[in-house]
C-alpha cells in the first residue's frame, strides 16, 4: 500500500524501498525538509503510484519484490521520460551504477549515506529536472513576447492579453519539456493535477484552443497559423514550436 505523509509543502517524491527502517528514515528525512512523500516497498506498487500520483521524483532501491528497480526504471523510462529517478541501493559494483546511469536514473546513491547528502541530490536533481518549469519566465515567437510572470501575451502595437494560472502553466509545461509531444494524460496530471486514468475530457483541447486564440492576432494578421506557438503532433499530443525561443 501506499501511504501518504503529512506534509505536501514543495515537490512530492515517492520512496521505493523494501527495507521498513531504512524507508521510515528516508521518509522522515524528506518530510522534515518540507517534501511531500508517498512510499512503498515493492516494484509493481511503485509504478502504479508514479503512474497515478502526481510524483516530482522517485528515489528507488534496486533489490525489491515483486519487480526490481532496473525493471521499474525501464517502465518508468518508457511511460513517463522525464521523471527523475535516483537510484538508492547497497549494489555499488560499476556495472550496477552504469547500467543504472544507462538506463536512465538521473543519479546513482550507494548505501550507506547520510540524509543531508540525499537531500543535496534530490535538490539538484530537480533543479535540472525537465519537469521543474517554475524556472521558465519568458518565451517568444516572432514579434510575440509571452511573459509567463506577468501572465501576459504582448505584440507591438495590440493591446496585451492576460493569461489565465492555467494557461500560463501550461506555456511552462511545454517549454520545460521542448522537443517532444506531451499527450493530454501528462497534461492533466501535472497541470491539472489529476489522475487521467478513466477521465473522459475534452478540457485539455478546450484550453489549447482558448490559449491559441490569445497567442495570435486575427484581427490584424488573419494568416498566422494556429500552430506556430503549440503544434498539434496527431495522435501524440501538443508540443512547443521548435521556433519559440525560452527565456529561462
Amino acid at each position: 500500500m501506499i501511504v501518504t505523509a503529512k506534509s505536501m509543502k514543495r515537490c512530492t517524491v515517492l520512496v521505493v524501498e523494501d527495507d521498513t527502517a531504512i524507508r521510515r528514515g528516508l521518509v522522515d528525512a524528506l518530510t522534515y525538509a518540507g517534501y511531500g512523500v508517498l512510499d512503498c516497498d515493492n516494484g509493481r506498487t511503485a509504478l502504479e503510484g508514479a503512474l497515478e500520483s502526481s510524483i516530482d521524483l522517485v528515489l528507488l532501491d534496486v533489490m525489491l519484490p515483486r519487480l526490481d528497480g532496473f525493471g521499474v526504471l525501464q517502465e518508468l523510462r518508457r511511460t513517463r521520460p522525464t521523471l527523475p529517478v535516483i537510484m538508492v541501493t547497497a549494489r555499488g559494483a560499476e556495472e550496477d551504477r552504469l547500467r543504472g546511469l544507462g538506463d536512465g536514473a538521473d543519479d546513482y546513491v550507494i548505501k550507506p549515506f547520510s540524509a543531508k547528502e540525499l537531500l543535496a541530490r534530490v535538490e539538484a536533481v530537480l533543479r535540472r529536472s525537465p519537469q521543474r518549469a517554475s524556472d521558465v519566465r519568458v518565451l517568444r515567437a516572432g514579434d510575440r513576447t509571452m511573459d509567463l510572470q506577468r501572465r501576459e501575451v504582448s505584440r507591438p502595437g495590440v493591446e496585451s492579453r492576460q493569461l489565465t494560472e492555467r494557461e500560463v502553466e501550461i506555456l511552462r509545461f511545454l517549454a520545460a519539456n521542448r522537443g517532444r509531444a506531451i499527450d493530454r494524460s501528462e497534461l492533466l496530471r501535472h497541470v491539472w493535477g489529476l489522475n487521467p486514468r478513466g477521465i473522459q475530457t475534452r478540457t485539455v483541447d478546450m484550453h489549447i484552443a482558448r490559449l491559441r486564440d490569445k497567442l495570435r492576432d486575427t484581427a490584424d494578421d488573419p494568416h498566422d497559423p494556429v500552430d506556430s506557438v503549440i503544434r498539434t503532433v496527431r495522435g501524440k499530443g501538443y508540443m512547443l514550436a521548435d521556433t519559440v525561443e525560452v527565456d529561462p
